[in-house]
């Protein structure tokens, strides 16, 4: 038996793998392999039988599972952040939260007959728009910048409310339905303990990574660790309040001042991918075959409610003050896909409600697996023509993302934004992000091919990616992960190596190579490093058919780099496969001191010599 376990685990790690790379394939929410998995195995062919398998260690697995996901969706939930982004954003996530759970709660009460507390479970359960599902389709939709920042904080934002919303319900269902203890005092004990132990544990916790009392590698398994052991330690004081603690404890971790959760991020975030994977195809592969079906018109019904009701009316009066056009809105009202946080909630709440015997309970997820395939599919296949027949869709992505926060990146940041030209700087080196944005540059701090940049790093406008970074073993990870993003012919970068030859090029594709000729094929970061650190200037020169291309080699030398030109208020990136510059156009270059001096010498001795001149004709004028 335990081999078959340990199995079927292995099975399961691999079949995540495979699914998540699906959807990265396929640029589709990674929740639809991973369901279409997870249904083919279980009710399909029979293959995965989860009770059968797991037996008891099932509930534990699922609990921890879910227990790590709300914990890692709390940790992004910062209160300032929602300020930060607007009032349609925070209306959304307040006002607009309870709108769609008014709206689902009694049309699961009554097409359903769910009992109020059930149909106000499953109601709070998919008010939840995730991150997860609501990226890849921006990447396949790109819709304008504002829309497109709006449902990717609001997939943020509400992520962790909405769970706390469903943990509240669920705690209050519980406690009321226990025939043996006082509703308002079990009620008032699971609260006090899941606010109270939360916000202790996370406010000891945030002690611990301010005063740098554990050493770096033990601080994110210690974090978890210290997690799973909070959230056990609170249900033993009062049964089922550990999801509110760590809910809690996560949200207090996120908002406290001085503390640096980045790296601790950035690790559960790969956990939650393998786990959030693994745990769908197991929810996915318990689900009864006909359970779907039994839902009947009324489970229609209810989607019908979710899709075309509850949403619009919630974008709509959320939007009462805002600059959002009526275009805009409609926009926004169709496109709410519901994620994996619902999925894996409903299912342990299922088992809880199943095991105390209460009625209903068994249809919750099966109506919560439609509402998400429903949602998900019908939105990823029409969302593109809706914002196309809407015309929200953004105009041609002129904005650059620039890898590499150095002197020179900054300067030619700064050039372009002062053209009116989107530019984000990403790096990991926290003194060049700070620089490029006291120079007012977007920018992102951190890898921008990690999983944190998949939510965070707004790409909206961005058409292509220069890579300009000193880092060799990264400049191909980010080369090949926005090729498959924009294209080939979208990414380039400069070389790090200044020989043409050696082992390490001949490690690296060609089709990386030819694009590492950004500028010229003999400009390297090296030489750009070196030329800005002897004071070499970036600057804009118009060319004319009055003054040529060939009039300012003649005025610089062969030793300037142009590195782009402006035209009709487009950017167009100089590189080794660029022959020509027209006329009528803005070049950007970088200039190396000694032209610079030597142009200034030639022009003060230029206007030396217009000055002799003009005093030799008055000279003569007074003479004659």
């Amino acid at each position: 038996m335990v081999e078959k376990i340990t199995a079927m685990l292995a099975f399961i790690g691999v079949l995540s793998l495979i699914c998540q790379w699906l959807g990265w394939l396929f640029r589709l929410p990674a929740i639809l392999p991973l369901l279409l998995c997870g249904l083919l195995l279980g009710p399909g062919l029979g293959l995965l039988q989860p009770d059968a398998i797991f037996g008891d260690l099932l509930f534990p697995i699922i609990s921890l599972g879910v227990a790590v996901i709300l914990f890692e969706g709390a940790l992004t939930l910062n209160f300032k952040e929602i300020k930060d982004h607007g009032r349609m954003v925070t209306h959304l996530v307040s006002v607009g939260t309870f709108i769609t759970w008014g709206c689902i709660a009694p049309a699961a009460h009554f097409m359903l007959g769910f009992d109020w507390p059930l149909a106000l479970l499953f109601g709070a359960l998919v008010v939840v728009t995730g991150p997860t599902v609501i990226v890849p389709m921006l990447r396949t939709v790109r819709p304008k910048a504002q829309l497109a920042n709006i449902l990717r904080w609001e997939g943020i934002v509400i992520d962790p409310i909405g769970a706390m919303l469903a943990v509240l319900v669920f705690e209050y269902i519980t406690v009321s339905s226990d025939q043996t203890s006082h509703v308002l005092t079990a009620l008032g004990s699971m609260l006090g303990i899941g606010f109270g132990l939360g916000a202790l544990a996370g406010y000891a916790v945030g002690i611990i990574l301010r005063r740098n009392l554990l050493p770096h590698y033990l601080t994110n398994t210690a974090v978890l660790t210290i997690m799973l052991g909070i959230f056990v330690g609170s249900n033993l004081l009062q049964e089922e309040s550990g999801l509110l603690t760590v809910t809690v404890m996560g949200i207090w971790l996120a908002n406290m001042r001085g503390v640096n959760i980045a790296d601790i991020l950035e690790f559960k975030e790969t956990l939650t991918v393998l786990l959030i994977s693994a745990l769908f195809i197991l929810l996915a592969a318990r689900l009864d075959s006909h359970a779907m079906v039994d839902l009947g018109w009324g489970g229609i019904g209810v989607l019908l409610v979710v899709l075309f009701l509850a949403r619009p009316l919630s974008v709509w009066i959320s939007g009462v003050g805002t600059s959002l056009g009526a275009r805009d809105k409609w926009f926004l009202s169709w496109v709410a896909p519901r994620g994996i946080v619902a999925a894996a909630v409903s299912s342990l709440f299922a088992i809880k409600l199943e095991s105390r015997g209460f009625e209903g309970a068994d249809a919750l997820v099966p109506l919560v697996f439609l509402i998400i395939i429903g949602t998900v599919v019908f939105q990823s296949l029409t969302a593109r023509r809706w914002a196309n027949w809407l015309g929200v869709k953004s105009d041609s992505a002129e904005g650059l993302l620039i890898f590499g926060g150095s002197k020179f990146a900054r300067e030619f940041a700064k050039i372009l934004v002062g053209k009116g030209i989107k530019v984000i700087i990403a790096d990991s080196n926290w003194d060049n992000v700070r620089q490029a944005r006291m120079d007012n540059i977007q920018v992102y701090f951190g890898n921008p091919v990690s999983e944190h940049a998949e939510t965070y790093l707004d790409l909206s406008g961005i058409g292509r990616v220069l890579i300009l970074s000193p880092y060799q073993q990264l400049n191909p990870v980010v080369f090949f992960h926005f090729q498959d993003i924009l294209g080939a012919e979208k990414v380039f970068g400069v070389s790090t190596n200044d020989s043409n030859g050696g082992s390490a090029r001949h490690q690296l594709s060609e089709s990386y190579l030819r694009r590492m000729c950004l500028f010229s094929d003999n400009v390297s970061y090296a030489r750009l490093h070196s030329l800005m650190s002897r004071n070499g200037v970036i600057k804009s020169t118009n060319i004319t058919d009055a003054f040529t291309f060939h009039n300012f080699r003649e005025r610089y030398g062969e030793t300037v780099i142009p590195l782009a030109y402006m035209k009709g208020g487009k950017v167009f990136v100089v590189t080794a496969d660029t022959k020509d510059l027209p006329t009528g156009i803005e070049l950007i270059s970088l200039i190396p001191k000694e032209a610079m001096e030597l142009h200034q010498q030639k022009a003060a001795e230029e206007n030396l010599r217009k000055k002799s001149a003009e005093i030799q004709t008055k000279a003569a004028g007074q003479v004659g």
